[in-house]
């Protein structure tokens, strides 16, 4: 029997009255919630890398952002007296902002059956490992990611997850999947069985010809993208035979670049050749991920160009690693394997003798998530100094992903990204990062593991 208008009726007022009580009356303005102050008292601090550190300094920050940075360590007298302030004792310790990783592959982790996982794993898997990577990458001081390419639609929830405090994880600027030429770095679909996969196109990144390149940007644009990852050259972990140069024509790159830049997205492009590094640099790329053949003409366009080296150095030294474990990689990738492992830090050092802007990456995913920290240590037996690599990871890192008015640096205005180590001080030996003691991100401590 149908309800009665009167029940009906009564319903809806008792929804409606429920409703009022839960939102507040119509017309009538939520209740603000209370500013959240927290207080950090630093031992020292490096608000700003390459600027000298303050010796007993005091961060205020008010909610998730930076209010001012006062030294000595008394509470401001400023902060309401009806206020709870959260006071964090920081004076045993070395502040710095929180650290940027410029790429990063939070969906997956590579492993002697990464070949058959490409198979297996689910997107619902593959987003359950993303958040164990997420927490595992801020637990080591990196509190905002580039992640340059991942599988499906996984990252841009997982970034907007994270961004609503749903999930742990750092900030994350993400690529969506990689552009890419058919059978090229970036195609998955390279030697399975044709029934395997549907043959894919510019939905999932893969194109041939300037109408599909551009049809590949825009699409990842469309699905989310804060920026555009493209595969200028072969890659060591795909399993093709066609080595590791140039594989876009100049005109796909320039249409990638051109319609990327369009858009207002900044474009990264993994290359190792260096005909493919060149000619990506040539195209206008914001940065060059990898760059192991890089030479005298590179050097000469990332000046001109503007671009930033991203070096991945962790990335090329794990390879090398695992190709010597039997079963680990399939023969075409051990070759590659090989022949970057021994090159990828040389090329690093080079490019940073000679000033180009360099930008800290590591390419984790292709070995474990909270490893970043080693590529520290890879640029310091390189030739950079501790200021440099920490400016490379903090202020040239942001403005490489455009985000410079909001991280890089602990200065009023910006996110309470702030990281600590106890007992060390990194400017003098860049292996006390190695173990990162607090993070804190957006004013909340996410990690503390001090002695």
């Amino acid at each position: 029997m149908a309800p009665s208008r009167s029940i009906i009726v009564a319903a809806g007022m008792l929804i409606g009255s429920l409703t009022a009580i839960a939102l507040g009356q119509p017309g009538e303005p939520a209740a603000p919630k209370p500013d959240r102050w927290t207080i950090v008292q630093c031992g020292t601090l490096l608000a700003v890398p390459g600027k000298p550190p303050i010796e007993k300094a005091t961060v205020v920050i008010k909610n998730d952002r930076i209010e001012s940075v006062r030294e000595g360590l008394d509470v401001p007298r400023f902060i309401p007296d009806d206020a709870f302030a959260n006071i964090i004792d920081l004076r045993d310790c070395f502040v710095m902002p929180g650290f940027i990783d410029c790429h990063v592959h939070l969906t997956h982790q590579t492993s002697p059956d990464s070949r058959l996982r490409t198979v297996t794993v689910t997107e619902a898997e593959a987003a359950i490992d993303s958040v164990v990577y997420a927490k595992r990458t801020l637990d080591a001081g990196f509190t905002s990611v580039r992640d340059l390419g991942a599988m499906g639609d996984t990252i841009f929830a997982l970034r907007d997850a994270i961004n609503d405090g749903r999930i742990v994880g750092p900030r994350i600027c993400a690529a969506g999947k990689s552009v890419t030429p058919t059978g090229g770095h970036g195609d998955r679909t390279n030697s399975f069985r044709p029934d395997v996969f549907d043959v894919p196109g510019p939905i999932q990144g893969v194109a041939d010809g300037v109408d599909a390149c551009r049809q590949a940007v825009r699409n990842q644009v469309k699905m989310g993208a804060d920026c555009i990852k493209l595969t200028a050259t072969g890659g060591v972990l795909s399993n093709i035979g066609a080595g590791l140069e140039q594989q876009f024509f100049e005109d796909e790159l320039k249409a990638i670049v051109d319609t990327g830049h369009l858009l207002k997205k900044k474009v990264a492009a993994h290359a190792h050749g260096v005909q493919g590094i060149n000619a990506a640099l040539r195209a206008g790329v914001d940065s060059i991920e990898h760059g192991t053949y890089l030479d005298d003409e590179s050097i000469r366009l990332f000046k001109e160009k503007g671009a930033y080296y991203v070096p991945t150095i962790t990335a090329g030294k794990s390879v090398e690693e695992y190709s010597k474990i039997p079963g680990y990689y399939i023969a075409p990738v051990i070759r590659k394997a090989q022949s970057v492992g021994p090159l990828i830090q040389e090329a690093f050092g080079k490019a940073h003798k000679a000033g180009v802007k360099i930008a800290f990456g590591t390419d984790a995913g292709v070995f474990p998530h909270g490893d970043n920290w080693r590529e520290f240590i890879y640029m310091a037996e390189a030739g950079m100094s501790a200021e440099q690599i920490i400016v490379s990871a903090t202020i040239n890192a942001a403005d490489l992903i455009d985000w410079s008015k909001d991280v890089g640096t602990i200065e009023a205005g910006k996110y309470a990204d702030l990281v600590a180590v106890s007992g060390g001080d990194p400017l003098k030996d860049i292996a006390a990062l190695k173990q990162m003691h607090v993070v804190i991100k957006g004013g909340v401590m996410v990690k503390n593991t001090r002695p």
